[in-house]
């Protein structure tokens, strides 16, 4: 079972074809959320051969914690893509 950790949101790295799924709507509802009831589910990451990690899954997640000004977001690390 993989073990959740935290991770610095900067070393994570937004495949392209990712980034142009966002919905800034989605994004707030999630913010509002996480900074009332916290973080409860964890994003998945990949690491990056280049250093860092990849995001897998999780993409709102992490942009609603750096919208709310987290530098520190809570994952797991995999060992294959999900998409």
């Amino acid at each position: 079972m993989p073990i959740k950790e935290k991770f610095a949101i900067s070393d994570v790295r937004i495949p392209v074809k990712r980034r142009k799924t966002l919905d800034p709507a989605k994004v707030e509802r999630i913010a509002y959320d996480i900074m009332e009831n916290g973080q409860i589910t964890p994003i998945r990451l990949r690491a990056d051969k280049g250093g860092g990690y990849i995001l897998v899954e999780g993409y709102h997640r992490l942009e609603a914690l750096r919208a709310i000004g987290e530098v520190e977001v809570e994952g797991f690390l995999v060992h294959a893509q999900l998409h």
